[in-house]
């Protein structure tokens, strides 16, 4: 760029000697007109010479001021992409895993309350770390579930959602070429931060071990040699999520064993996400993976206050595990988010002091949910396998995956100009048939997006009256 405008600065200097031959040999009248062709000429490439320039320096700009190298190759999430088309068509979003019904009232009484409170104290900072009264009810919580005493202070952070406490512990505790093992289909945030870390994302899938008959959650499974091939003396971590998004998945005890057992021989670090801890359906038991023999030491639990509570905007989760793990993240929330807000927290503990007194009763609300969103699983099976669609029953969370490509036959997606099949046919659902899922080959890795292509997720957390309307959108469609 540099080159081209010295080679334009010289030609300027030649243009100059040119014009001084021509007053030394021209008369008056034509040496003038001469003199304005010239003229002319150099205006032009003045011209060139600024705009080559402006060009060069703007280049120069935003080479120095574009995305730093950790966050190259970063694209906008399919949440953005699929808010934006929600927005544009106002279909039914069966997509985006939000309740659309009320929470349970004592939570947001508390919040009300709270906000009206003469104690001025809580609307201003609080601890950190975490809300004094919340980490308390939190230990007090899992002190029950894991049979170990947990220390609210040191062993217990609150984080700005469980999206926080992810990226936490993976900048907290990744370094620049550490291996992290990712279970396909994973919730998108991961492999970013990975990567973010400096880290390298090693990926395995799960895959269904049956396609006849009906189709469960614990028919997807990982293959085990090809786990154990993954861990080698740069493993760092692996992520582990269970019940898992968004296939529904409850890892089995015998599944968390042989994870449990490779971390132990390669000394590496589980990062459990267990957010839809207390969505679980059926015979399905949810093991934490931190209670297995030599895996608290390793383990690093993450929860939400959002998805135990049905309050996703309140943006409140946890991480729990040995004060030496949790120090790191730590580090990495102090220097970031420093602390969460105190409201909120507060009503997040009263909520969990309210649950505590009756963690055994049905009229639990960590009881009660699950027991409500049974019925709603299966009535969303059904219409879904009425349409055509082949659905994975889940044991646990409040995903479906269903298989559509029976229907692709029926459908013209040409329209569509997106590389992968699942994105096709879910905006082409999104604009002609006025229903949102999300397509799950953004769960995948890019080797492995072939593997989500001919699925989409719906989430049936929603309103009895939004699932029979989707149900009688497929019903149309179909006849």
């Amino acid at each position: 760029k540099m080159s081209t405008i010295a080679h334009v600065r010289f030609g300027q200097l030649h243009f100059c000697i040119l014009l001084l031959i021509s007053m030394l040999s021209l008369p008056t009248r034509l040496l003038c007109q001469q003199t304005r062709n010239l003229q002319g000429k150099q205006n032009i490439l003045s011209a060139a010479v600024n705009s080559l320039h402006q060009k060069a320096t703007a280049n120069i700009t935003m080479e120095k001021f574009g995305l730093p190298k950790r966050l190259q190759g970063s694209k906008p999430s399919v949440w953005n992409e699929y808010i934006a088309l929600a927005m544009q068509y106002k279909p039914l979003n069966l997509g985006q895993g939000f309740p659309d019904e009320l929470p349970p009232s004592y939570v947001t009484d508390a919040l009300a309350d709270i906000a009206k409170s003469d104690n001025p104290m809580l609307q201003q900072y609080t601890r950190g770390y975490g809300h004094v009264r919340l980490v308390q009810a939190l230990s007090k919580l899992y002190s029950k579930l894991v049979d170990r005493e947990i220390n609210p202070l040191s062993e217990i952070l609150i984080t700005s959602g469980a999206y926080e406490a992810l990226y936490s512990s993976i900048m907290g505790h990744i370094d620049v070429g550490d291996e992290v093992i990712i279970i396909e289909p994973f919730f998108d945030c991961y492999e970013p931060m990975v990567k973010m870390a400096g880290g390298v994302p090693r990926f395995i899938a799960l895959k269904p071990n049956k396609s006849n008959g009906t189709i469960t959650s614990a028919d997807w499974v990982l293959d085990d040699a090809e786990l154990e091939q993954l861990f080698n003396n740069k493993t760092k971590m692996i992520i582990l999520n269970t019940p898992h998004n968004p296939i529904g998945k409850v890892f089995h005890r015998e599944e968390l064993e042989r994870i449990a057992a490779l971390c132990r021989k390669w000394n590496v670090l589980c990062l459990s996400d267990e957010v839809y801890e207390w969505m679980v359906y059926d015979d399905a038991k949810h093991i934490r993976i931190c209670t297995l023999p030599g895996m608290w030491e390793r383990t690093i639990t993450i929860g939400s206050a959002g998805k135990t509570f049905s309050v996703t905007g309140w943006k409140i989760g946890w991480a729990y595990g040995p004060a030496n793990l949790i120090t790191n993240l730590q580090m990495v929330h102090q220097n970031s988010v420093y602390t969460c807000p105190t409201p909120i927290q507060e009503a997040v503990a009263r909520g969990f002091e309210l649950e505590l007194e009756r963690l055994n009763s049905p009229d639990c609300y960590f009881n009660s949910l699950p027991q409500e969103l049974k019925v709603k699983r299966d009535f969303m099976a059904k219409f879904l396998n009425d349409a055509g669609l082949k659905p994975t029953i889940p044991e646990g969370g409040y995903f479906m995956l269903a298989d559509w490509s029976k229907l692709g036959n029926k459908i013209d997606l040409s329209s569509e100009g997106d590389q992968y099949q699942d994105y096709k046919f879910t905006k082409w659902m999104t604009k002609n048939m006025g229903l949102q899922g999300i397509p799950p080959s953004a769960f995948y890795g890019e080797d492995h997006k072939n593997l989500g292509e001919s699925f989409v997720r719906y989430c049936f957390i929603k309103k009895q009256e939004n699932l029979e309307k989707a149900a009688e959108l497929l019903k149309k469609w179909k006849s």
